[in-house]
């Protein structure tokens, strides 16, 4: 496997169409959550969407993939239908986790995709538990962990990197340092502000990358897996990235500026990656509109199958739940 993307004609736009998705299946959600159409907490990946896919590229279908709560762009770029992950926003059956996780909990065991995780950090120890397994029945699968810069101030974050060191895992770390966690300013929360230094002194390889540039991403992915791939062990990548929108939806953003925003929104990378297409006569006008048009009509039939789905039976609500007896 090489090191480096072949960015011809076709990658190029593959990796922008993968982006544009993102984007504007994210921007249809916050239109139904706010005619309340989708409930409960909303966590948008507005600016991030260069990390998902350009990490999605180096993997392979063996491989297995745990994500945040900001999960809608790892799903998406990791393959699983839209339609069923519109289904999930809605609470509906069609869903990929039949409804019953949201937002926050997406799921596609067919695609080894094991969320969703609604804790911070909570995902790590998880990627260390798979990537166990599959040392011993998968050889070769390597497991990708994706985690904010948040996580780096919990214990497990320390605990799962030592593990993964100590035991020669098959684990990615994929930070997706956006600056500000939940409302907190990195230099706020932490001495140390190059996250990627706080896993080196576990003796892991790490690599600090634009995550702005989704063909940098791929290129510092392809790298990391094939380190991983080969039975070197782990290998931890940060991304520096920057979300465009609030933390949730309930958020009002009184710890940064409306300058600091559009000042990141000129490194936005779907944009960019647009630019130098079109400069490099990747991408014409007749093939941005015909992008932007499958695009559209994806997330129209993905909201379509989302509002003609069925709700879960009343009977069948304590399906897939342990019941236990409750001591007197």
């Amino acid at each position: 496997m090489s090191d480096k993307p072949h960015l011809d004609r076709k990658h190029g736009q593959h990796l922008f169409r993968q982006m544009l998705r993102i984007r504007r299946f994210e921007a249809k959600c916050a239109e139904l959550y706010q005619a309340q159409k989708i409930r409960g907490f909303l966590h948008l990946y507005d600016g991030e969407e260069a990390v998902a896919v350009g990490v999605m590229q180096a993997l392979e279908e063996r491989d297995a993939v745990v994500a945040t709560y900001r999960d809608h762009g790892h799903a998406l770029a990791r393959g699983l239908p839209i339609g069923a992950l519109m289904a999930e926003m809605y609470g509906k059956v069609e869903g990929c986790s039949r409804g019953r996780g949201g937002s926050m909990h997406f799921f596609d065991r067919s695609r080894r995709f094991y969320g969703g995780n609604a804790i911070v950090g909570g995902g790590l120890p998880l990627a260390i538990g798979i990537a166990m397994a599959d040392k011993e029945l998968r050889p070769g699968a390597v497991t990708a962990c994706f985690f904010g810069e948040g996580a780096a101030g919990e214990g497990e974050f320390h605990e799962s990197i030592n593990l993964a060191e100590l035991w020669d895992l098959p684990v990615l770390f994929v930070c997706e340092n956006n600056l500000y966690a939940m409302g907190m300013p990195l230099e706020l929360a932490e001495a140390e502000t190059d996250i990627f230094r706080k896993a080196a002194v576990y003796r892991t390889p790490t690599e600090a990358v634009d995550g702005m540039n989704p063909v940098a991403v791929e290129a510092a992915a392809r790298k990391a897996v094939e380190s991983v791939r080969a039975g070197n062990g782990p290998y931890f990548l940060e991304c520096r990235t920057y979300r465009f929108r609030a933390h949730s939806m309930f958020d009002a953003q009184l710890y940064r500026t409306r300058e600091e925003i559009e000042l990141w929104k000129e490194r936005d990378p779907i944009p960019r990656t647009q630019k130098w297409l079109e400069e490099n006569h990747m991408l014409s006008s007749e093939e941005l509109r015909e992008i932007e048009r499958q695009v559209e009509a994806e997330i129209e039939e993905a909201v379509a199958l989302a509002e003609e789905g069925a709700w879960e039976n009343v009977e069948d609500l304590e399906r897939f739940v342990l019941m236990g007896e409750v001591p007197e």
